[in-house]
């Protein structure tokens, strides 16, 4: 991914969150793609020198997938506050734009 990938805006829109990116492209992610796939090590797992530790099992309820607030972090992630409360998600945004270039186009 390019070093200079900048984020211009980024809002939910029903049940998409819609990213502006400063060099003119436009992504759609679905919430509940961004939720369950979020990169937090409570989601993913993550291993230290000594020790690997598992995902959490999510039980995920329709609070799981409504985004309550979104905080830019630093110059290069969105963090994504959940209605369940889930904050610990950073996304980097080439890991947004990733996803996004995974997504088939809605509609």
């Amino acid at each position: 991914m390019p070093s200079s990938l900048a984020l211009a805006d980024a809002q939910t829109i029903g049940t998409e969150l819609a990213i502006r990116w400063v060099d003119g492209r436009e992504s759609y992610l679905p919430l509940e793609l961004l939720r369950r796939n979020c990169p937090c090590a409570l989601c993913q797992g993550e291993s230290t020198a000594t020790a690997t530790f598992a995902p959490k099992q999510t039980n995920y309820s329709p609070a799981s997938f409504v985004v309550r607030s979104l905080q830019p972090v630093g110059g290069y992630a969105l963090q994504i506050v959940w209605a369940d409360g889930h904050a610990t998600g950073i996304y980097p945004y080439s890991y947004l734009l990733s996803l996004a270039e995974e997504e088939p186009p809605s509609g």
